[in-house]
């Protein structure tokens, strides 16, 4: 199976052998990224009673990655746009080996989250410049096959944060796990510095391969066009807490809700985060399977997110109703009917004009992962905050989950009502 239908030479996209070969390099360091974005909802019992972390506390070290994440997208989509993927991505894993090597030797909180704060900062290339240059490299359908499939590497790497994390803590330790990270980190830069195309210079000053798009804003230096499209304003109220809200879930509350609600235990709720992932990697490789089939016969991103996202916001309602009873399986399928919202990121990248992919898809990037931050802290605060108004643990996770519902319903209403001119057909 290739990404990439064989193209003519001056046309810009990737020969199938290549394309192949470049996405492998740079899924590894996704698997990576997504594999100590998620490492800490496995942690949070010995890191919870090592550092003596109250909810708001773990919320907030997991959301530092987000932090860290969301603060450099900005510059980031300059830098892709001018730089390319490959030269970004290499400088920016460089500052995630730091950030590891730093958390495997913290000795309080404070550290711990200037340590995940420069991880996530290290890793926020790891999606962003692979995307960019798909963009470029690749037709739309297997645009939207290889992004579904990064996010499937993903879920790979978040799988391995959970049983078989649980599994090395009694033989290394939690600070050994960081060494090992930070060795295959630099593993994979040597991959992306060997397989990866530079950006040609024709590249950085514009030039691309012309996809079939409608009514591609013109290309600029600024991130005016990207800020002023209808189109990016319709989806970045899903992307903040919808998209923000499914990452929160996956990467922490769902193993706290399965330890402190459902009343697993710790080795039970790693089992349970490692079947939610499975099934969150099996649901992106269908994704990369059927979007190539969807956009031959006219399913538009558009049309996928306005029939899916009403499932997982169901599936939300009745995962809070059902409290106790609510495990693992229950959160696997909320966050598999949220997956339709990986759909939003290519989207989002054939909306614009390929000289302005990086910066759109940063923005876009920027939004989500300034969600994970917002939801992932806010959850933590809600179920304190109740707490400390008398109610019991379930009902204060119950009702901090009832708030970020409302959020994503008023979100969903938001993007339905709105119409835009540059959505990508």
């Amino acid at each position: 199976m290739t990404l990439s239908a064989t193209a003519p030479p001056d046309t810009g996209q990737l020969q199938p052998r290549t394309a192949a070969l470049v996405f492998l390099a740079f899924a590894a360091a996704y698997f990576c990224s997504a594999l100590v974005r998620a490492i800490t909802a496995t942690l949070s019992p010995v890191l919870t009673q090592e550092f003596g972390l109250q909810a708001r506390d773990l919320g907030l070290l997991a959301g530092g990655y987000f932090f860290g994440f969301a603060v450099m997208q900005l510059p980031l989509g300059r830098w892709l746009d001018r730089h390319g993927p490959q030269r970004v991505i290499l400088y920016f894993l460089g500052l995630a080996v730091l950030g590891c090597l730093a958390f495997s030797l913290a000795t309080s909180f404070a550290w711990m989250l200037a340590a995940r704060v420069l991880v996530g900062m290290g890793v926020s290339a790891c999606l962003m410049a692979p995307l960019t240059g798909f963009r470029r490299w690749l037709a739309p359908g297997a645009l939207l096959r290889a992004n579904s499939w990064m996010l499937m590497t993903g879920s790979l790497g978040m799988l391995a944060s959970t049983l078989p994390v649980q599994w090395l803590m009694p033989l290394t330790g939690w600070r050994p796990l960081f060494w090992i990270l930070a060795a295959l980190i630099v593993l994979c830069m040597a991959v992306i510095a060997w397989v990866v195309p530079a950006w040609p210079a024709s590249q950085a000053a514009g030039a691309s391969v012309a996809l079939t798009q409608p009514a591609a804003p013109p290309a600029s230096s600024s991130y005016t066009d990207v800020w002023r499209s209808r189109y990016f304003q319709k989806m970045s109220p899903l992307a903040f807490f919808n998209y923000g809200g499914l990452v929160a879930v996956q990467t922490l509350w769902a193993g706290p809700w399965m330890l402190r609600v459902a009343g697993y235990t710790p080795l039970e709720s790693a089992t349970g985060l490692f079947y939610l992932n499975a099934c969150m990697l099996v649901t992106f490789w269908g994704w990369g399977m059927l979007n190539p089939v969807l956009v031959r016969r006219g399913w538009s991103a558009d049309r996928l997110i306005t029939w899916g996202v009403p499932l997982s916001l169901l599936l939300l309602a009745a995962n809070i109703a059902g409290a106790s009873s609510t495990g693992w399986l229950g959160w696997a399928l909320f966050c598999m009917a949220s997956s339709v919202m990986g759909l939003a990121q290519p989207a989002i990248g054939m909306a614009f004009a390929p000289s302005l992919a990086g910066r759109a898809l940063s923005a876009y990037n920027l939004l989500i992962f300034a969600g994970v931050f917002v939801v992932q802290w806010g959850i933590g605060l809600l179920i304190d905050a109740f707490k400390a108004a008398g109610m019991s643990e379930i009902a204060s996770f119950q009702g901090a989950m009832g708030v970020f519902l409302c959020c994503c319903m008023a979100s969903y209403a938001y993007f339905l009502g709105v119409e835009a001119d540059n959505s990508p057909q």
